[in-house]
């Protein structure tokens, strides 16, 4: 039996309360600016990696997509399907981790929001490999000209949020940009110790572009304040819209590889 990653564990017991968390409010107004944004024809098909408890699934498929819903955590795609089973809606949920799926068709569009498992490391996890490893798989998941929109945990204000002592004590590493740090799932639970990776504009670019992904806008993307506005420098995450213009060549597939399991 596979051990859990420390993200599954942190999702499996954050599940019950996720949809508590304020960001999480502003549900219908997001899912009108991906429609605007991706351009979807109606009854188009949409995968939404890391998916969550479903919110942009659901809503998605209330609107008449086909969607399909991809999460690592169980504990969330059971709520996600509770989800759908309320709302009287069909989305196709898949447990996967983000690194490693792989589908024999082919989609309109594809969704990566509030992380959507792009950067959140496990222990062992390549920080250049996970994330391309993902894009490469919604790429190849992706038909020709097919949009992506992903918001990613933004490196310039992680950089600004720590210090050298930081650093020294291990909770901030300057060259990979990732965070270490124990977090509780929700109140009375134990903390889970969890890495996370912050992204820089050009960086976002030339992974997308090895995945045949090519950029069209960056935006400041914060969770309940999405916009089409200049990145700030303390805005807490990242907006990407891109359109996929290639395949993902043979040799970034070899540096992708398989994602590691996490022994944590």
């Amino acid at each position: 039996m596979i051990e859990k990653t420390s993200w599954e564990t942190f999702f499996d017991a954050h599940a019950p309360v996720y949809d508590e968390n304020v960001f999480t409010k502003n549900t219908l107004k997001e899912v009108d600016f991906l429609l605007e944004e991706l351009g979807l024809a109606a009854g188009g098909s949409i995968l939404d990696v890391g998916c969550g408890t479903g919110r942009h699934s659901v809503e998605l498929a209330k609107r008449g997509y086909a969607v399909t819903g991809l999460d690592l955590s169980s504990e969330m795609l059971a709520r996600a399907a509770e989800a759908a089973k309320t709302a009287a809606v069909h989305v196709e949920w898949v447990r996967s981790d983000a690194t490693r799926f792989s589908f024999p068709g082919k989609y309109d569009a594809a969704i990566c929001l509030c992380e959507g498992s792009f950067g959140l490391l496990s222990r062992t996890d390549d920080p250049i490999a996970q994330p391309l490893s993902i894009l490469c798989n919604i790429s190849r998941s992706l038909k020709p000209q097919g949009k992506v929109l992903a918001t990613v945990l933004n490196a310039a204000r992680m950089l600004r949020a720590h210090s050298n002592e930081e650093v020294a004590a291990g909770r901030f590493d300057p060259l990979t940009l990732t965070t270490s740090e124990a977090c509780p799932p929700r109140e009375g639970l134990p903390a889970v110790t969890v890495r996370e990776r912050g992204f820089v504009a050009t960086e976002l670019t030339l992974l997308f572009r090895l995945a045949g992904l090519s950029v069209v806008n960056i935006w400041g993307g914060t969770a309940g304040n999405w916009g089409k506005r200049s990145l700030d420098l303390d805005e807490y995450e990242i907006m990407i819209v891109a359109t996929k213009t290639a395949e993902p060549s043979a040799a970034v597939r070899d540096v992708c590889g398989g994602g590691n399991e996490d022994s944590a």
